[in-house]
Formats: structure tokens, C-alpha cells, sequence
């Protein structure tokens, strides 16, 4: 009878250490994020404002970086990485029906706007007919930049294809009849030696030491375009999404941020 008392008394005390251990395990998870980014200066902006802020209250953050942006939605999905700062609204969703995904916006973010580019021409008035224009070859950043020409009147886009579906057989000549280049977002800057002139996705034009702000024309970007931070829907209420909420309104990260002058043309977030 000693000895079977000894023994329960015993199982409890591994069980109650056990327990102990896994609570403790559970507390250090919950405090782990991953997220991922593309290329360009949304990473560098969180290294520099927002992992400080997450440091100081105890987050062990992962930073992954990924050479092509379409590997990102999926590592998300596979549960590779617990968020993201690279896609807007209307790109998450597009990928949400294609690959099947339950992806949510968790929080804006500063967002660099697209804007027009050239290095053989001066302004926008050299335009001609038959001139070359490099495009994003993604469906969602093409149709962006294609919506800055369809606003200067130089051609018309019909409104078959939208979004992920986007194709160039939705653009006729309206003022002028151009030619277009798709090349990858993060080489168009690259390309303008080729093009009379380029788009480029802001955050590009921060990356290589220019201005948003110095674009021969910077676009107006609808709020469904506007980059934002995404997480799985499961998470929306776990203390981490809410502590990078929390973060990219922070005070400390508003004034890092500003002070800053290679974001002058971000678009700030409206919460500001």
C-alpha cells in the first residue's frame, strides 16, 4: 500500500512537471513570429522600426526573405510563415481564389506608390506613337500601372480581365498607340535604358537611393492597392498579430519612419 501511494504520488509529480513544461513551451511559441518578405524596402523598413519595437516585448522574430514574391502566399498557407509585407488587398484576395488560401489584412503599412520613369526622355510631352513602355509582368502590378497611363489618356483598357486575371489584351490605343515590355517588378527600374519610359513599384525607387516623389508622375494608389501586413484568418486574434498591429501604429516607429527622408512619397496609413 506504501508503495502504491509512493507511486501515484510520484506519476502526479511527473505530470504536474510535465505540464509545467509544456505551459512554458506553449508561452515561448506564442511569442515567435515568422514573416516573410520580397524584395524591396518593406523589409528593411520593419528591420529598422517595427523588430525594436517587437524586441522590447519579448518577441523572438524570424525575418524570411524570398527572391520571388509568388513563393510567399503559399509559404503562408503551408504555415512556413505567420505573415507578410508585400501584397495589397486586391492581390491577396485574386491569390485567396486561386490557391484556395484564407488570408486577411492584419494592418496597413506605409506603401510606396508606382510612378512613371524614363531615361531617354525628359517629360511625359515626348510621347510618341510606337514608343516602348516596361510594364510589371504580375497581372495586379500591370493593371496598377496600366490604370496611370488609362488616367493620362493615352490608352484605354476595356475591363475583360481584372486583377490576377489581368491581361494585356485589355489595353487599345487611346491618344497614342504604344508598345509594352513586360519585366519582372523588381527589374523594370533596370530596364528603362531599353523603354522610353517604365512604371516601377515604389518601394524599388526607395531601394536604389531615388525619390517616389521625383517620378514624372507618381501614382494615386486606390486604397485596394495600398501594401498592407496579411495573416491567416485563424490568427486574427492571437496576441502576435495584434502586438504588429499595435507596432506599425506605435509612436516610436511613426517618428523613426519619418524621419527617414528615402520614404518621402510613401503613402502613410490612415491611422496616422
Amino acid at each position: 500500500m506504501k508503495y502504491l501511494k509512493f507511486s501515484i504520488i510520484l506519476m502526479i509529480a511527473v505530470l504536474l512537471v510535465a505540464c509545467g513544461k509544456d505551459d512554458s513551451a506553449s508561452q515561448e511559441n506564442a511569442k515567435k513570429i515568422t514573416v516573410g518578405f520580397g524584395p524591396g524596402t518593406y523589409e528593411e523598413i520593419f528591420r529598422g522600426g517595427i523588430l525594436p519595437i517587437l524586441e522590447k516585448k519579448g518577441y523572438d522574430v524570424e525575418i524570411k526573405s524570398f527572391s520571388q514574391t509568388d513563393q510567399i502566399n503559399p509559404a503562408m498557407k503551408d504555415g512556413d510563415i505567420q505573415a507578410s509585407v508585400f501584397q495589397s488587398t486586391a492581390y491577396m484576395n485574386s491569390i485567396n481564389d486561386k490557391i484556395d488560401a484564407k488570408m486577411i489584412k492584419n494592418n496597413d503599412v506605409p506603401t510606396a506608390p508606382q510612378s512613371v520613369w524614363s531615361k531617354k526622355h525628359k517629360s511625359l510631352d515626348e510621347v510618341q506613337d510606337g514608343q516602348t513602355i516596361a510594364v510589371p509582368n504580375d497581372p495586379v502590378n500591370q493593371e496598377r500601372a496600366l490604370r496611370i497611363l488609362e488616367g493620362l489618356g493615352w490608352i484605354k483598357l476595356d475591363n475583360k480581365t481584372t486583377g490576377v486575371n489581368f491581361k494585356l489584351s485589355s489595353v487599345h490605343p487611346d491618344k497614342y498607340d504604344l508598345k509594352f515590355s513586360e519585366v519582372a517588378s523588381p527589374q523594370v527600374l533596370r530596364s528603362l535604358e531599353d523603354v522610353d519610359y517604365g512604371i516601377v513599384n515604389g518601394n524599388y525607387i526607395a531601394d536604389s537611393g531615388q525619390k517616389i516623389s521625383d517620378g514624372l508622375v507618381v501614382e494615386k494608389t486606390p486604397d485596394e492597392h495600398k501594401v498592407m501586413l496579411s495573416i491567416n484568418a485563424s490568427d486574427k486574434d492571437k496576441e502576435w498579430a495584434k502586438a504588429l498591429r499595435d507596432a506599425y501604429k506605435d509612436p516610436e516607429f511613426i517618428k523613426w519612419f519619418r524621419e527617414h527622408d528615402e520614404y518621402s512619397g510613401y503613402i502613410e496609413p490612415t491611422d496616422w
